[in-house]
């Protein structure tokens, strides 16, 4: 079953990219924070790279004026989101989060079957606003549609 707005995050461990790699509940990760997650089918992909994590670069500073901290999710293992992190010039406040066997994803409801162009299961496009733990907002994207999970659209509504 599909998250919904009102629902708590699941609890499942996922690797936070930092200096190196650690591994991180998620109930403790967005514990007292607001955050927008931002989840993307695939690092170094055409529209995941060239608009999707770009945009949330671009606009981080006005999230954070607006109290908004800024994470990055992926069904990647954490060695290819850190290179794919600092291919980006992502800033370092900006949470990096591996799903490498995609567990956040199944969780969440938002996995999709990505076999068909050889990448297996992976994360739908999606954006959700999150405050302590609970979905306050929640964007997916129909399948090849790049607008809701936008950082220009999810600006507008934190």
């Amino acid at each position: 079953m599909t998250i919904q707005i009102g629902d708590r995050i699941p609890e499942v461990n996922i690797k936070r990219i930092n200096d190196g790699v650690d591994t991180i509940d998620t109930h403790a990760f967005f514990e007292g924070k607001k955050i927008v997650l931002f989840s993307v089918p695939g690092a170094f992909t055409p529209t995941c790279s060239e608009k999707h994590l770009p945009g949330y670069i671009a606009l981080f500073d006005a999230f954070r004026d607006k109290g908004v901290g800024i994470a990055c999710m992926s069904v990647n293992d954490p060695f290819v989101m850190k290179a794919w992190a600092a291919s980006q010039n992502a800033p370092s406040e900006m949470e990096i989060l591996a799903d490498g066997n995609g567990d956040f994803a199944k969780a969440l409801g938002l996995e999709m079957d990505a076999s068909a162009y050889g990448m297996g299961i992976r994360s739908k496009r999606f954006a959700m606003l999150v405050d302590n733990g609970v979905v306050k907002q929640l964007e997916v994207e129909a399948p090849g549609e790049f607008r809701v999970s936008t950082a220009e659209h999810m600006l507008t509504l934190v």
